[in-house]
């Protein structure tokens, strides 16, 4: 091979490389978080999750990109483990769809495609017509890159060491081996196919000698995946261990067949004229069968990841939500899906200790006692941490690109945070007041313990409208709170009026109505808070 037909060789393989991530970006960019919503409506079952799997690979032609996206996922919270087998075999299927389409004969029309999506991009600024443009250019780029390569290394068949390099892959050890590592090292086995087809289109490389290596192809993609579940849950572990596992039997179950029948020269005979075709349906073969023979042993392998990977102590400490983000670099797709489930789901552990911090508040000073103050202060350091690490991961990636409607969310988290940690420091205040209470020997009057028992049934109620998944918050949430909120105004009006009447005849401790009157005033305060919570959840789900 001389220079020129190397840099040829080596530009087709940019060209290659660049068209399908241009094409997986446009896609996540158009598709990423409905491809998240599907995902976490349509797996109930392992036959959905083969189908949903299989359709979404299909589309962003990784099966490391679906995978990493379920580790994400799995890690989160958002899917079960038991629901990702199924997922995990049919990203073993969809990936095969860009070998089928290379197999397609149109690198004669391929610049059109190119040119046509390159305009899209260039001379339109509807950033959806953008996104499709990218899909588009991304398409006809990769037929060019394959149609560079395969006529670079046609060259190659007079090389007689190149020639006893590709004979070697005939030994399964050593072909498996080789496409384990080549497809480590570019991780997307999509890709590994797609060059793999290049050769034999140029004659170089026959479905004899290239079948091992397609088979740790399938290995070598699990790389990726297993690269993003470090530092995540066991969970998300066993979600790659799966992915790994199906894999390494698919592979031992063709060596089998390959010996027992002539699986190669089946398709050999299919496709006499065409060796790209030969190894793209020979993949296909491999991947469905693969699913099918493994299908009914979903749940086994779900039990097999676990007994491989068993629960440690260490796993009931909960990750803070930058650690349960932390491997969300590898791949783009359903990142922000993930990211924003996790700042909700932060911030609902964090109003649930809220919650409780104002339970035990209203108790202590109702029962005048001080047993709940290191509780409170315990839940009132876990709320300022939680404040501060989800406002810091939010202010760290606020800046970055994503859709106008992911970046509203995440910004009206970053507002409701606030409102949260606000409150949980007005409950605090009431063990303050208890505390000088108890100190002095004063407690509140019989008609005042009755007035704070009225108004925390009433904070309750507004305090409870927020139980559950906090998506499911509107404007009937919002009016209700609203509702609520005035009543506690009414309530705390009526009672500092009260207040002062009993001042009046000297029936209460002048210290006593101080702290009543700061009560009063924590109280409103609350249902303010309450307030911009539901108002913001009404702007941010009511669309």
């Amino acid at each position: 091979m001389g220079l020129s037909q190397a840099l040829t060789l080596f530009g087709g393989l940019a060209l290659f490389l660049y068209s399908m991530n241009m094409m997986s970006a446009g896609l996540e960019a158009a598709a990423g978080n409905k491809m998240k919503s599907i995902l976490e409506k349509l797996t109930s079952s392992t036959f959905m999750g083969v189908i949903v799997g299989t359709v979404i690979t299909a589309i962003i032609q990784s099966s490391s990109a679906t995978t990493v996206m379920l580790v994400g996922f799995v890690n989160s919270g958002l899917m079960q483990l038991g629901q990702a087998v199924g997922v995990i075999m049919g990203a073993n299927i969809g990936t095969t769809v860009t070998g089928l389409l290379i197999t397609l004969d149109i690198k004669e029309i391929a610049p059109a495609f190119a040119f046509i999506g390159v305009c899209m991009i260039v001379f339109s600024k509807k950033e959806n017509i953008n996104h499709w443009g990218k899909i588009i250019a991304g398409f006809g780029i990769l037929f060019i890159g394959m149609d560079m390569m395969s006529g670079s290394m046609s060259g190659l068949r007079d090389s007689e060491l190149f020639v006893k390099i590709i004979t070697e892959f005939s030994n399964p050890i050593i072909g498996i081996l080789a496409g384990t590592i080549f497809t480590a090292i570019i991780q997307s086995s999509s890709a590994s196919v797609g060059i793999l087809q290049a050769l034999a289109m140029s004659g170089v490389v026959t479905l004899d000698n290239g079948i091992y290596v397609l088979f740790g192809f399938t290995i070598g993609t699990c790389v990726t995946a297993v690269l993003a579940s470090l530092g995540t849950s066991v969970n998300a572990k066993r979600t790659t261990l799966i992915h790994l596992m199906f894999n390494i039997f698919g592979t031992l179950f063709f060596l089998v067949v390959c010996e027992l029948v002539p699986f190669t020269t089946w398709f050999m005979n299919l496709f006499p004229n065409n060796p790209s075709a030969q190894i793209a349906n020979a993949h296909l073969v491999y991947k469905v069968v693969t699913t099918i023979v493994l299908f009914p042993f979903a749940k086994q392998m779900v039990k097999l990841a676990c007994i491989i990977l068993p629960d440690k102590e260490s796993e009931k400490a909960r990750p803070s939500l930058a650690e349960r983000c932390s491997h969300l670099s590898t791949y783009n797709i359903g990142n922000m899906a993930i990211i924003i489930a996790n700042i909700r789901e932060e911030l609902e552990y964090m109003y649930s200790i809220t919650k409780e911090n104002i339970v035990m508040s209203f108790d202590a000073v109702l029962n005048n006692t001080m047993e709940y103050e290191a509780k409170l202060k315990e839940n009132e350091d876990k709320i300022d941490t939680l404040n501060a690490q989800i406002c810091q991961y939010i202010s760290s990636i606020i800046s970055k690109p994503m859709p106008d409607a992911d970046s509203e969310l995440i910004s009206g988290y970053f507002r409701i945070v606030g409102n949260i940690e606000r409150i949980g420091d007005h409950a605090m205040n009431f063990s303050g007041y208890v505390k000088y209470l108890t100190g002095h020997g004063m407690s509140f009057s019989e008609r005042a313990l009755s007035e704070i028992q009225k108004m925390k049934d009433v904070c309750m109620d507004s305090i409870s409208a927020f139980d559950g998944d906090m998506r499911l918050y509107n404007i009937e949430t919002l009016t209700e709170i609203a509702q609520v909120e005035q009543k506690l105004d009414d309530m705390t009006d009526k009672y500092r009026k009260a207040q002062i009447e009993r001042m009046k005849t000297t029936s209460c401790a002048p210290e006593a109505s101080v702290i009543y009157s700061e009560m009063l005033t924590d109280i409103e305060r609350i249902g303010d808070h309450m307030l911009n919570i539901a108002e913001q959840f009404a702007q941010m789900y009511s669309k």
